[in-house]
């Protein structure tokens, strides 16, 4: 009879581990459900065309290319767009943000201030070293409320927020490659002009380009920085004479 007991009594033990097992399993899910679901609402917000940054104002040399005559439909902005993302200043954004990030992680100051000088070498004329500086000064500042944080170029501004904020890199790289995409396309739509259903268009033909992107850069260290859209960085500078005009670059 006591054998009987000590089983019984057992299988009770065994049943209730279990269950609170599977208790705390379940709440750890949940959990981790509501955090990723914060990190994505917190992208939404720093990443929105409403988030005060002030990109709406700058064109990234667009607007002189299309002055130009060398963007004047859908396909030729699909085109540049493209090339800016996965072999231009676009790219280079994303290996930047992508270093940053993890030096921010890992606290290395060293490096991010080794990754700030080199993003600011890298703008190609004046305004877009100006382009990059105003925008992540005003991010740093918009951000606060998240994450303190000193003014830096963009991506670097961006990366420092998401990583202090538990957002996955992956995750920030593929929003950050759209917001770039997004404020470029916004331009053409007014400039070109493109209609919105052609914009919309375009904005999914972008996709792949912008996912590879983001995963490749994921990975990438500095030695993969390099560009070679040179007719954008040509049509930035000529920006700078260009008149009249709407944008700051």
């Amino acid at each position: 009879m006591p054998a009987r007991t000590s089983l019984a009594t057992a299988m009770r033990t065994i049943t209730a581990t279990t269950i609170i097992t599977g208790m705390t399993t379940t709440t750890t899910e949940a959990a981790g459900e509501a955090d990723r679901r914060a990190a994505l609402l917190r992208l939404l917000t720093w990443l929105s065309p409403a988030f005060p940054v002030g990109a709406f104002g700058w064109s990234h040399g667009l607007e002189a290319a299309i002055a130009e005559g060398r963007l004047s439909d859908a396909a030729s902005v699909r085109g540049w767009i493209a090339a800016l993302v996965t072999r231009g200043s676009g790219w280079n954004d994303l290996v930047l943000f992508a270093v940053a990030y993890r030096c921010a992680a890992a606290r290395d100051e060293a490096g991010l201030a080794e990754v700030g000088e080199l993003a600011l070498a890298l703008a190609g004329s004046a305004e877009r070293r100006a382009e990059t500086a105003a925008l992540g000064e005003a991010f740093a500042a918009a951000a606060a409320p998240w994450s303190e944080t000193d003014a830096a170029p963009y991506p670097l501004a961006v990366a420092r927020v998401a990583a202090a904020n538990g957002v996955l890199l992956g995750d920030a790289l593929v929003a950050f490659a759209h917001a770039f995409a997004a404020n470029l396309l916004s331009v053409a739509v007014r400039l070109v002009p493109l209609g919105q259903s052609q914009a919309v268009a375009v904005s999914r033909e972008l996709e792949p380009a912008l996912l590879a992107a983001a995963r490749q850069a994921e990975a990438a260290s500095l030695d993969d920085l390099g560009q070679a859209a040179l007719w954008s960085d040509i049509a930035a500078m000529r920006h700078e004479t260009l008149q009249p005009r709407l944008f700051r670059s």
